[in-house]
């Protein structure tokens, strides 16, 4: 038993050597004067999701300057990532960002221990059990949505006080992608928001298979204008919500609430407001301790699982986009930097209250939400995957 007892130390401390050599390495390893940075784009500048990358590779070479070279492969499908990582890899980056959902980056990096690299976390993704110069990030944009849904309660309660829906009629209508955890985690985020200033406030949901199809997006926001809805809100990446929003007008009253980008220059007289994920702060961040030859878990200033990190609106890495003034009900431009302020304080619990929720894949699994649930907890990507009973509809 004592010879067990002294194995067991032994490895222990050979652990916390090996560890401590590992930091030891990183603080004295020199600073690196030049970088070439590498970035795979699911698709292109056109849309919205991969624009907000492209914003953040503009901010990451007007930080840095010559110190950076940017290699870059857009509209790369997630089947045919493991090439691309590849060539970019053997081209000499030393950090290479991927913001699609491809299961081959984990594979890749194995490959090549010298280079980092970034994903885009999803429900797949693990930073347990990988290389080590594998990562994962991504924003806490529940903190959006709930602000974004908070701006769309506004306009239901002023609808309402104004005699135009009754209170039976607060009938919000979503547009999701597919069935994951983070667009159920992104709609009931949304509802929640709405709630909050209009109780009496349902929501329908349709799902359109694909992240970007406008055609679809814009049939789907359709149907559900003509069931009654009186507010938009999306989970996917073209205009053809707004725009549906917008050609209705002429005969309802209805509003729409977008994602990634600010749609009012699409829809000026229905689209209240748009929130996204600011890439930026890790993206920058990432490669300054590449630079500096750090640990990036070490280096980026948010919150570390592991080798995967996320924040909010505390490190704006969560944002609003701009408020349509003219037609948001009077007040919300104050109420929406009051939650913010809250968010940033941690002063606010989104997925609690008196619901229940069951897991649409597994109906025998439900949630109380009296007992709250903490989104982000533990990972970067979204994990609520229950629908609220009675006052969400999937069609």
């Amino acid at each position: 038993m004592k010879r067990y007892y002294i194995t067991t130390a032994v490895i222990c401390l050979l652990v916390l050597l090996t560890f401590s050599f590992v930091l030891d390495f990183w603080d004295r390893a020199p600073a690196v004067d030049e970088l070439k940075v590498g970035f795979i784009y699911e698709s292109d500048e056109s849309t919205p999701y991969t624009y907000n990358f492209y914003q953040a590779q503009e901010a990451l070479e007007k930080e840095y300057g010559k110190r950076v070279q940017i290699l870059s492969k857009s509209n790369v499908r997630e089947a045919e990532t493991e090439e691309p990582l590849r060539e970019l890899a053997d081209r000499g980056c030393r950090i290479i960002f991927v913001n699609s959902y491809s299961e081959q980056v984990e594979q890749v990096a194995r490959e090549y221990p010298a280079v980092q690299f970034c994903q885009v976390s999803f429900r797949a993704a693990s930073a347990e059990n990988t290389p080590e110069n594998y990562h994962t990030f991504k924003g806490k944009i529940y903190q959006g949505r709930y602000v974004s849904g908070l701006v769309a309660g506004m306009k239901l309660r002023e609808m309402i006080e104004q005699g135009v829906i009754q209170p039976k009629e607060a009938l919000v209508g979503y547009i999701g992608a597919n069935s994951t955890e983070e667009v159920v985690s992104g709609f009931t985020a949304f509802l929640l928001g709405v709630r909050s200033v209009c109780p009496e406030a349902t929501m329908r949901v349709r799902y359109t298979g694909t992240w970007s199809s406008f055609a679809v997006e814009k049939s789907c926001a359709k149907a559900l204008i003509d069931e009654g809805c009186v507010i938009i809100a999306q989970h996917t990446d073209t205009i053809g919500p707004a725009m549906a929003c917008e050609e209705a007008l002429g005969t309802k009253k209805v509003y729409h609430v977008g994602y990634n980008q600010s749609m009012i220059d699409i829809a000026p007289y229905s689209s209240l407001i748009s929130t996204r994920i600011n890439w930026t702060p890790y993206i920058t961040g990432a490669v300054g301790a590449v630079l500096a030859s750090k640990p990036i878990e070490r280096y980026v200033d948010a919150a570390a699982c592991g080798r995967d990190m996320t924040a909010g609106f505390e490190k704006n890495w969560v944002e609003m986009l701009e408020l349509n003034k003219p037609i948001a009900a009077e007040g919300t431009e104050a109420r929406i930097a009051q939650t913010i302020e809250a968010f940033r304080k941690n002063q606010i619990d989104v997925f609690k209250g008196d619901y229940r929720g069951v897991n649409p894949d597994h109906p025998a699994d439900t949630i109380d939400l009296n007992q709250g649930f903490a989104e982000n907890k533990d990972s970067s990507s979204p994990s609520f995957y229950y629908i609220l009973q009675d006052i969400i509809t999937i069609e």
